[in-house]
């Protein structure tokens, strides 16, 4: 009868023991790190660039639906920062005064968005703001359309991606906000 006890309690030791090795191996099925990703992408009006945009920061695959939101505004963030340093570079080069004009309009339409409207979405965020936060972020995208509007007749605008990018950005971080006040 002991013989059958301790029998037991050895395998069952051994399944404690070996548990947390089978649940890292291929033997038991896991959940795929990248599965709240794209859930959360899903939810967006832009999917594969959500897809691209989160599984390119290394901090997603650990991330919760906050941390997603989070990282999100920050690219938001960093490339409306980026927009605005290439705006005053072309600003730097602009020998017509047509397109000087313009890329005047989109630095003075860029810049509070760098300084104020997204940090402070960022700080709304962390609070638990969130619709404090989509507006500022809603800021984001609205400035870069105005800044694409003010390229008009025979002036082409050289920001049409990088305006668009900042859009669309814009709205993933937006949505992915609102599934987060969903939650």
């Amino acid at each position: 009868m002991s013989h059958k006890f301790s029998t037991a309690y050895i395998f069952l030791f051994h399944i404690f023991i070996l548990l947390p090795f089978l649940a890292q191996s291929s033997i038991l099925p896991q959940e795929e790190p990248n599965d709240l990703i794209k859930k959360t992408c899903k939810k967006t009006p832009h999917y594969d660039l959500c897809i691209s945009s989160l599984e390119s920061n290394p901090q997603s695959s650990n991330a919760d639906l906050n941390g997603l939101a989070m990282i999100m505004v920050n690219i938001v963030l960093s490339n409306t920062t980026s927009t605005l340093d290439y705006i005053q570079a072309l600003l730097k080069q602009a020998p017509e005064p047509q397109l000087q004009r313009a890329l005047a309009n989109c630095a003075e339409l860029y810049i509070p968005v760098v300084k104020y409207s997204l940090p402070q979405a960022i700080e709304a965020l962390i609070r638990g703001h969130f619709g404090f936060a989509n507006f500022g972020i809603s800021d984001a995208a609205k400035e870069a359309d105005a800044c694409e509007k003010a390229f008009s007749g025979s002036t082409k605008s050289p920001l049409t991606d990088m305006n668009s990018i900042v859009h669309d950005l814009s709205d993933i971080a937006t949505a992915i906000i609102n599934a987060l006040q969903k939650d």
